[in-house]
């Protein structure tokens, strides 16, 4: 359907998009995007803090590093859009909540509930009213203490996190939930990089990536899999230009060729854009059909062996034998597979996979970098594991330039692992924890995402805390996560703006305003700064430039303190002393966590530090003490006749779960949401044209369908049986039991579909 903003009614379009990525478009879009915030001065201001040193604050949005350069404009529209859309002058106050039921905001769109801006104060829903009232900070942690304390067991509450959360706040979360007697941790990493820490922890010994930026400056092959760089992660475009420049080779792996695979303009190169001169940031592109990653990878690792038959050097031998396992049973793997089978599974060539396998082969210094086109399958880890197979055979681990990088979205998802945010924490780690902090951690596995939403449906989980984001519409089976979600005695979301996770509430519920990153903290010791990891483990200071927007609003350790007090009130921890001034955090931190020795002076380098990862020295802590080939077989992924392989990703005017607009710039899209891209043959073969509208059914493992109606048919170069569509409103597709056996990670980028002209019954999409 067309967009409907304010009562206007538009009517959708699509023109596909050949210009450069980044750019001028870019710039329009940012100008234009501003312009409507009515954030002339602030955003100007925002544009010389984001992203710098030396009192500037990280970006809220992705996780991609910071220049390394001294680049004093490293930043990106999507940034710019976050800031800004988190700086604006709207407030979601105590009027718009007299004025409007919950039931009647539920009727909103995504879009209408966050663009009122910024939330005021603690707020409680009021049953007999069905209306959020006001609420004192002291009532609202007595409200949570008391229902905390009266659990049977600890075990009834889930601690949810987002990937927004710092360091500091983070490591008091995990120790307010352990301290309770909880590993009930669940976070966005559940849903998203789950199978990359499982794969690389089984086959390196470390969950985490082994490249960094300086590593990109001069690796001579590039491999993207299952990336849209120039939306998901848009500085990476910087790295993909400079690499094309000096003269490496880049290979997207997409079943859709985004406009981050073609050529951009980097917007802070000033002459290229005054003379509108773009720089290709691919050589290659290969577009496997939905799940055929695993069989491309195999396929190039096939052609590499085949080629040692003749030529030795194709593989580092002696890397192989001196620090790894498995070798042997991968090789006759690989000769058994046949290129007939690697075709019918990727969707490509023998001589596709032969052309990537080359790159590789002639690359003396190869980075293989992924995200969740690559996860959020049902065989996502045995994918990250042959990201390690075929990285491993000609040695590309240990050194310069070389090794595997997985692409994080939010700004610090990979730091709140690292500071204890895991339903699975390692004994090690529990060891330590209970002596610095004096507690006794619980040591039995908590829940993970899913299971938190199975849990809470049955009613054994009764207290759901959602440190940031939007977990009712960021998770999978939308209906079944509401009705769990509702099955709750307590719900509190710790928030910056209204969204629909504060509608979809339990038979108590609060909402707790937050400080933005953008803004400035302020305690007894001063304005605080908060640190976060990107993708590639540098961990940096961020201090927010900006006066609060409410005075009423606590920033997050302050509200994790707050909760802990109320919820243990004869707890030994320092919860007030820690508040007072992060860096007493910072020093706990440093002698619970590997990698934070001296954390207080090492954060306040240039740059930050860098956190140690054993496997990028060789060292790997592994079974065997050696990297370990993995013997996976290879998945089929080729739908069932009749059916497609649907794929839920984000528009890039949208930000996770945050819609800025029902446009898709780079994709040709306007004025619309609700739609399956799809194969042109694939539409005729259901009689279907451009913009005609189906409805689309889900075919769950059990057996059981879900379904969307009236969505709009967009032709596009997607490989036949293969379909396209944003999330989160296709998250209503995703059964909460269709997870990855080998991840628990829901299968988003999966998902058999039927799709039919619809029925016309008058239904409407969602």
């Amino acid at each position: 359907m067309g967009s409907d903003r304010g009562g206007e009614h538009r009517e959708p379009e699509f023109h596909p998009y050949h210009h450069p990525a980044a750019g001028w478009g870019a710039a329009k879009s940012v100008a234009g995007f501003v312009l409507r915030q009515g954030e002339l001065v602030d955003a100007p201001r925002a544009i010389l803090k984001m992203n710098h040193e030396n009192g500037g604050f990280d970006c809220p949005g992705c996780a991609w590093p910071d220049d390394t350069k001294g680049l004093h404009l490293d930043l990106c529209e999507n940034g710019i859009k976050h800031v800004t859309w988190e700086m604006t002058r709207k407030r979601a106050g105590r009027e718009l909540f007299a004025a409007h039921t919950v039931t009647e905001l539920a009727g909103w769109s995504d879009f209408d509930l966050e663009d009122q801006g910024r939330l005021t104060e603690p707020l409680r829903y009021d049953r007999e009213t069905d209306r959020y009232v006001p609420i004192s900070w002291e009532d609202a942690f007595e409200l949570i203490g008391r229902t905390l304390r009266g659990l049977d067991t600890p075990d009834r509450a889930a601690f949810y996190t987002s990937g927004r959360l710092g360091n500091e706040a983070t490591f008091l979360y995990q120790l307010l939930a352990r301290e309770l007697g909880t590993n009930n941790l669940p976070d966005c990493s559940n849903m998203c990089h789950e199978a990359s820490g499982r794969a690389l922890r089984a086959a390196l010994g470390t969950g985490k990536g082994t490249v960094d930026l300086k590593d990109w400056e001069v690796a001579d092959a590039l491999f993207i899999f299952g990336v849209n760089a120039a939306s998901n992660a848009p500085r990476m475009l910087t790295a993909l230009v400079e690499a094309y420049r000096r003269g490496a080779r880049i290979v997207h792996v997409n079943p859709l060729v985004e406009a981050g695979a073609t050529r951009a303009i980097i917007p802070h190169d000033f002459a290229r854009m005054a003379t509108f001169r773009a720089t290709p940031t691919s050589t290659l592109d290969l577009q496997p059909k939905i799940g055929g990653d695993l069989a491309v990878l195999r396929g190039m690792a096939k052609a590499v062996l085949e080629e040692a038959r003749t030529d030795p050097k194709a593989l580092d031998q002696e890397f192989i034998e001196r620090h790894t396992t498995g070798f042997a049973e991968y090789r006759e793997l690989c000769e058994a597979t046949s290129w007939a089978e690697l075709e019918h599974q990727s969707g490509l060539g023998e001589a596709d996979l032969r052309a990537a396998a080359r790159v590789y082969r002639e690359a003396d210094r190869s980075i293989i970098s992924w995200c969740l086109g690559v996860t959020q399958h049902e065989h996502g880890v045995d994918t990250v594991r042959e990201i390690v197979n075929l990285l491993l055979l000609r040695g590309n681990l240990g050194r310069e330039g070389a090794g595997p990088s997985p692409v994080r979205g939010h700004s610090n998802v990979q730091g709140n692992r690292t500071c204890g945010i895991d339903h699975r924490p390692a004994a090690a780690f529990l060891d330590r924890l209970g002596d610095v902090c004096g507690i006794t951690p619980p040591r039995e596995h908590g829940l993970d995402t899913v299971g938190t939403i199975e849990a809470m449906h049955r009613g054994d989980v009764t207290v759901f805390v959602g440190m940031g984001g939007n977990f009712a519409r960021a998770a999978p089976d939308t209906a079944y996560t509401a009705a769990a979600l509702g099955n709750c005695e307590l719900t509190v979301q710790i928030s910056t703006k209204l969204n629909r996770s504060h509608l979809v509430h339990g038979r108590d519920a609060l909402i707790l305003p937050c400080l933005g990153r953008t803004e400035k903290d302020h305690q007894r010791g001063g304005v605080q700064a908060t640190s976060v990891e990107d993708s590639m483990s540098m961990v940096h200071l961020s201090v927010g430039m900006k006066r609060p927007a409410s005075p009423d609003l606590r920033s997050e350790p302050a509200i994790i303190a707050g909760m802990a007090r109320a919820a243990l009130p004869g707890s030994a921890t320092p919860w007030e002393y820690y508040v007072d001034d992060y860096d007493r955090i910072r020093d706990t931190m440093s002698q619970v966590l590997d990698g934070f020795e001296d954390f207080n002076r090492r954060v306040r380098l240039p740059l930050g530090f860098r956190i140690r990862q054993p496997a990028r020295e060789l060292v790997f802590h592994t079974a065997s003490g050696r990297a370990e080939f993995s013997t996976a077989e290879l998945p089929d992924v080729v739908p069932v006749e009749g059916t497609l392989a649907l794929a839920t990703l984000r528009s890039h005017d949208q930000w996770n779960t945050t819609i800025y607009s029902d446009d898709d710039r780079y994709r040709g899209i306007k004025n619309l949401r609700t739609l399956i891209f799809m194969n042109s043959e694939d539409m005729r073969d259901r009689e279907l044209r451009q913009f005609d509208e189906v409805d689309i059914t889900s075919i769950a493992k059990d057996g059981t369908t879900r379904s969307l109606f009236r969505y709009k048919v967009v032709p596009y170069g997607i490989p036949r049986g293969c379909a396209a569509g944003y999330m989160p409103e296709m998250n209503v597709l995703c059964a909460i039991g269709d997870y990855s056996t080998q991840s628990d990670q829901p299968i988003m980028k999966h998902l058999t579909v039927t799709v039919r002209p619809s029925a016309g019954d008058g239904a409407t999409p969602g």
